[in-house]
């Protein structure tokens, strides 16, 4: 008989300290009693109303495996694909369900992890959970930020490291199909000699199915867009081991309802991505990359909202503070030191006299801001420093972490309006914490982040970083904006997306996870909460 999971989501804190991999040793009971109440802000208990929708009233609470149910399962998919395709090491359990670089991070583990090789393996290992009612995580390139692979009930995470393959490029279309674990950096280096890149550019360790799963975007999106605009069609296996494909290859179809975009942003709780679809984009012949600096954030955004409303093409258009622009200095990764006062990154890109006219264009516009001098890099080698110094910048943050520290990176986005009031209240803020912090961001989409450093096991510390996120985060949907831009709901942005949405409009998301996925296995916690 099933019995019901070993933790509630009402059991979930937030505790970014150091984890052993055992489930319920006297310490973590311990930790468990101490930290009980931060789940209030995971689960968003305080909102009361959202627990009297009809939706709440007439949902029952899932029914997850026993032990032995487990245990089961794992001897099945063993004999099935293999003994080395289930693992239960204490190693790779704590990897699958911890993060140091995510904001959350959560006392349960998964109990083990599937590796799965193929698109029919992995429908098999939904069809075996679903039959005893096993949770199911995926996992891909394990960099989310907002524990967006974490796994509150246990159950299965289940890694496609083996499925890294690009399956097939068709140039003269301008396509790829992919695998869940292509990493995005070595798919462009792959197929370069093409002439063609995949434009989606977030963080450099980011693989192709954890981007569809958070809808990401990057530095490019600002010209290109973000994942949902290039992705075509997708492989997908259903709770229940079903496969479906959700479109076929042309750039446009008007065949029925949008099944695409309903799998991008859903962080894999309506079905596992296991093959992808990407359109693919000329290499631009002539690239270029400048810094400008200025005299406060505020101007370097109100800059940024007028280089865009005179409608600009720059390729990329980055903002980082005067705290950024310092870790970049320490870090030492461009070669070069940098004045550590609020810097624009600016990436031009196209025909040699289009980028000749774009660069003019920002330089006046930025001078009418106070902007210092453009400096642009000397080599294609320079450039490419340079550039990864900001797509690096979390990884510096991390790199200056002391003992007990953790760093809490978050995002938002508003309408380009009144982004130089956003950055400029929420820096304050963050300054007032006396912490290491800065703001950086995608500032030409209207999408910024706050990095804070702080002490993980000095409460009073972490509930001062906790409200200043939370500020900025209910002042981004005061402005009409929303509360992650490209980082997820996850477990910790819940409550947020209540606010963003309402009640109504988390009814209908529910209805469609309910069609999908009637026993809640599939990536349960995250986006919504699970009935109770």
């Amino acid at each position: 008989m099933p019995v019901q999971p070993a933790i509630s989501k009402r059991q979930i804190q937030q505790s970014s300290t150091s984890r052993t991999v055992s489930f319920w040793t006297p310490g973590r009971v311990l930790l468990f009693s101490a930290f009980v109440g931060s789940g209030a802000y995971l689960y968003g208990v305080n909102d009361a109303s959202r627990y009297l929708s009809k939706s709440w009233v007439r949902s029952t609470a899932p029914q997850y495996a026993s032990k032995s149910k487990l245990e089961l399962a794992m001897r099945e998919l063993r004999s099935e694909l293999g003994e080395d395709t289930i693992s239960t090491d204490d190693e790779d359990l704590h990897r699958h369900g911890f993060s140091e670089w995510s904001s959350i991070n959560i006392d349960q583990l998964p109990v083990a992890v599937a590796y799965p090789q193929s698109t029919e393996e992995v429908s098999r290992i939904a069809a075996v959970c679903h039959k005893y009612r096993i949770p199911m995580i995926p996992y891909s390139g394990g960099s989310s930020l907002e524990a967006n692979f974490s796994a509150p009930f246990g159950g299965m995470s289940v890694d496609f490291a083996h499925m890294d393959q690009i399956l097939t490029l068709h140039e003269d279309d301008m396509d790829v199909v992919v695998q869940p674990s292509v990493p995005w950096m070595s798919l462009n280096e792959s197929i370069k000699s093409s002439g063609l890149f995949f434009p989606v550019d977030p963080g450099p360790s980011a693989r192709i199915g954890g981007m569809v799963g958070t809808s990401c975007s990057g530095t490019n999106a600002v010209r290109y867009g973000t994942m949902k605009d290039w992705v075509i069609n997708l492989t997908v296996v259903l709770a229940d081991g079903r496969v479906i494909k959700t479109r076929r290859r042309p750039r446009k179809s008007a065949a029925g309802y949008n099944l695409t975009n309903l799998f991008i942003g859903s962080e894999g709780t309506l079905g596992f991505v296991t093959e992808i679809t990407l359109k693919l984009a000329v290499i631009p012949q002539e690239t270029s990359v400048a810094v400008v600096t200025f005299p406060s954030i505020r101007e370097a955004a109100a800059a940024a909202s007028r280089i865009m409303r005179a409608g600009v093409p720059v390729a990329a258009m980055e903002i980082m503070d005067e705290v950024q622009m310092s870790v970049i200095n320490k870090c030492g990764s461009t070669g070069k030191v940098w004045k550590e006062v609020p810097t624009m990154f600016f990436k031009f890109s196209g025909t040699k006299a289009g980028v000749r006219e774009n660069v003019k264009l920002v330089r006046d516009i930025s001078r009418q801001h106070r902007s210092g001098d453009m400096e642009f890099a000397a080599s294609g080698a320079e450039a490419t420093a340079l550039w990864s110094a900001r797509k690096e910048a979390l990884w510096s943050m991390l790199s200056l972490r002391k003992e007990g520290q953790e760093v809490w990176s978050t995002d938002v986005a508003v309408p380009l309006s009144r982004l130089p009031d956003i950055i400029e209240i929420s820096k304050k803020e963050m300054d007032d914490l006396g912490l290491f912090a800065s703001v950086l961001g995608h500032i030409g989409d209207g999408n910024f982040h706050e990095s804070i450093l702080y002490n993980s096991k000095d409460p009073k510390e972490r509930a001062s970083v906790e409200q200043c996120i939370h500020r900025m985060v209910d002042r981004a949907l005061e402005m009409d904006g929303t509360c992650t831009g490209e980082h997820g709901i996850g477990l910790g942005k819940k409550d947020s997306l209540v606010k963003e949405l309402g009640l109504e409009t988390i009814d209908v998301m529910r209805s469609v996870k309910q069609a999908l996925d009637p026993y809640w296995l599939m990536n349960p916690g995250k986006i919504l909460d699970v009935p109770e």
